[in-house]
């Protein structure tokens, strides 16, 4: 199988590039700077490069000269959006096999890579191996690792508190994937190995919270034609998970609060008491500490369950994983509908960027699975996206910058803000994080 070094900072494009390659057989590596294409030229082999012209931390023209030092045998195409004469000329003159300029459709750059393949001096036997293991999305409820500051404060969190058997409170807004995250804790936990109970509050009626958390036996009242075992009998050694445990009344709080306590509990009918062993996780979209003002929800409780808590972030706050989770809903989606869609188009990759999500990742699950159904080509074009994506989005926030006025200050204040992260910056400023290099570089910020 070929193998290509893709460098490309556009982190969106770079991703969607890779899914088309790899699905036309090629073994691609990818790279978002000239370092860490300089690490992956010194830990493998490659039988072509292709690179970006302009780097967030060199120039495309000067990291081929210097792969051209070291490794003279391997091909170098270059990628740029500007697509002037003299560039191309002065790229075919420094060693440059070819040259492609953006935009571009995917057949344009597979064309132009397998010419370069089959030019004198690049081997020719790998064109002939052409299988692609196919990539499997291995379990439904797989944690996926997002890449942006928020994410990594909660990988972080669940890294911590796992091997404990500390209460946690997961603490969003509905669809942020708050039950992926407590099984990804019970995962790495030491009860692994025993089961994960998962229980909706909202759905259970509270005359019957009782015998569904723990058991009743049978007579115990109408209805009862058999003995039950509750959620947290049936939990024992692992882990319950409470889900939007905001909505259980008072009384059922009480129940919940005392078997929390005593790690007994007693089925509905029954004289006796069953020791438990369990760990609880809860979840919930409201502000418990304002219910507890309100004296809706019990304070000793909310303590109880509340030995640490992690906030899963909005979709909004963790922009940069937006085509990660795209990406991996659409090899799920593929999987289930027996698809083969590569990836988004640019216009998607933009009309994403700019919905606000309300409906956070479950709202993009959905989207994607819709869209991969109706999909005919290689790709999900805008056509096939609900009408609501394009209807024009107020923006409320005032924290929002604009680059239209004051650019050099808007940017220094950007910086600033995000104690000069630069991804955090440009998402900020409404930008690629590509634009905001190059406005960087033009005012000459430091």
């Amino acid at each position: 199988m070929p193998k290509i070094l893709l460098i490309e900072d556009d982190i969106s494009f770079c991703k969607l590039l890779e899914k088309f390659l790899t699905k036309k057989a090629y073994d691609v590596t990818i790279a978002f700077s000239a370092n860490e294409a300089r690490l992956s030229i010194k830990k493998g082999s490659f039988d072509l490069i292709l690179t970006d012209l302009r780097l967030p931390d060199s120039d495309g023209i000067e990291l081929m000269a210097e792969f051209k030092v070291s490794n003279p045998e391997i091909p170098v195409v270059l990628m740029t959006g500007y697509s002037d004469v003299n560039t191309a000329v002065k790229a075919i003159k420094n060693g440059a096999s070819d040259y492609i300029s953006k935009p571009f459709n995917p057949d344009e750059v597979l064309l132009v890579i397998t010419n370069t393949l089959k030019t004198p001096g690049v081997k020719k036997d790998i064109l002939q191996k052409r299988n692609v293991p196919i990539q499997k999305v291995s379990d439904e409820n797989d944690f996926v690792k997002g890449i942006s500051v928020a994410s990594k404060k909660l990988l972080e969190h669940i890294k911590l508190v796992s091997p404990t058997d500390m209460s946690v409170l997961i603490i969003g807004e509905s669809g942020t994937g708050k039950e992926i995250i407590a099984k990804s804790i019970h995962r790495q936990s030491h009860r692994k190995n025993n089961n994960f109970i998962a229980v909706d509050c909202g759905a259970i009626p509270k005359e019957l919270a009782a015998s569904e958390f723990f058991g009743h036996l049978k007579g115990s009242f109408t209805g009862a034609i058999s003995d039950k075992t509750g959620y947290f009998e049936a939990a024992n050694g692992g882990t319950v998970f409470l889900d939007e445990i905001g909505n259980l009344s008072y009384e059922n709080q009480i129940q919940l609060l005392r078997a929390l306590q005593e790690r007994r509990i007693k089925p509905v009918g029954s004289n006796k008491e069953i020791d438990v062993d369990i760990r609880i996780i809860t979840a919930t979209n409201e502000d418990l500490r304002e219910a507890v003002k309100n004296g809706d929800f019990r304070e000793d409780l909310y303590h109880r369950i509340n030995e640490f808590s992690i906030q899963s972030p909005s979709l909004t706050e963790r922009g940069e994983d937006l085509m990660v989770f795209a990406d991996y809903f659409l090899e799920k989606a593929n999987q289930q509908l027996n698809k083969d869609i590569v990836g988004f188009s640019p216009e998607v990759v933009a009309v994403f960027q700019k919905y606000n999500w309300p409906g956070n990742l479950r709202e993009l699950q959905n989207c994607i699975k819709r869209a991969t159904l109706l999909s005919q080509g290689d790709f999900i074009e805008s056509d096939v996206l609900p009408v609501e994506f394009f209807q024009t989005q107020k923006q409320s926030n005032e924290s929002s910058f604009s680059l239209s006025e004051n650019e050099k200050e808007a940017i220094i204040n950007a910086l600033s803000r995000t104690q000069n992260n630069k991804s955090e910056a440009a998402k900020l400023l409404k930008i690629t994080r590509k634009t905001l290099y190059n406005k960087i570089k033009q005012y000459n910020i430091d």
